[in-house]
């Protein structure tokens, strides 16, 4: 199939996909107010192979130790998929199914598959990665940008969105913006921390008198982000950033990675 964008539509809401950049979610909208920063490193990228930064870019598998790029020096970020083109699977009104097969520098083969389901209130993204080859650690997770502000003709429309979530735990966070391994008490914003959420993921964003909107997932990590003017990040993720090297999923021929997220909105 083509890997043109998609456009998937749901009453009122509409996303696009855009599988040749990322497999990104590129745009959401809601009664045609636009979600999620626009730009081309912007939208909703999925995070795969893994989430966040890996110290100096290696990590250990058993006796292995391998090397990735330093995209975020001295760190490398975010996983491999984001850079690379999706192929379109199938396609529906409200659904598209985008896959990826992983790639070097990523030293393992297997492939992520993306589902990307559209409803009326509600957007559910769902990912696993698979191999029929070496087992291998791995990371799931997404990386929203949501507009600071919503657009609109209201006075309404410069009220910056409120963040509420109600975390067990923070994970210390070093200088070198890297869990410590020590988790404290929650601290207040901003932040570009990693929360732990034994429970799911369950994070609220509200634009007063626009939209709430829940971020959840059964994972129990959520990176939260909001040190910049335009936009802020709310991540679900299957562990915490550097979590190949202190706690690493592992894929395996019979056992996949998966994981799933969840964006419920409400007008205000």
């Amino acid at each position: 199939m083509s890997n043109e964008p998609i456009t998937l539509t749901a009453g009122d809401a509409e996303a696009t996909v855009l599988p040749d950049n990322g497999g990104r979610i590129g745009g959401l909208r809601v009664g045609g107010t636009e979600l999620l920063r626009q730009g081309e490193r912007y939208g909703c990228f999925p995070m795969v192979p893994w989430c966040g930064r890996i110290r100096e870019g290696r990590f250990r598998d058993g006796a292995l130790v391998h090397q990735m790029p330093l995209n975020s020096p001295p760190h490398a970020i975010h996983g491999t998929a984001r850079d690379g083109a999706w192929r379109t699977a199938r396609v529906s009104a409200d659904e598209a199914v985008i896959t990826y097969d992983l790639v070097d520098p990523w030293p393992y083969s297997g492939r992520v598959t993306q589902v990307i389901a559209l409803a009326e209130d509600a957007l559910t993204l769902t990912m696993s990665v698979e191999t029929y080859e070496s087992s291998f650690p791995a990371q799931i997770g997404w990386h929203p940008w949501f507009n600071r502000t919503l657009g609109g003709a209201d006075g309404a429309a410069g009220a910056g969105v409120g963040i509420s979530f109600d975390p067990a735990w923070q994970e210390e966070r070093g200088d070198d913006h890297l869990p410590t391994g020590n988790r404290v008490d929650p601290k207040p914003g901003p932040w570009d921390d990693c929360f732990g959420m034994p429970d799911g993921v369950d994070v609220t964003l509200t634009w007063p008198r626009r939209l709430e909107l829940k971020v959840t997932s059964p994972e129990q990590w959520a990176v939260v982000y909001d040190e910049q003017e335009a936009a802020v990040c709310v991540e679900p993720q299957t562990g915490p950033p550097n979590g190949l090297n202190t706690l690493p999923r592992l894929v395996t021929p019979l056992e996949p990675l998966e994981a799933t997220t969840t964006w419920s909105w409400t007008r205000l």
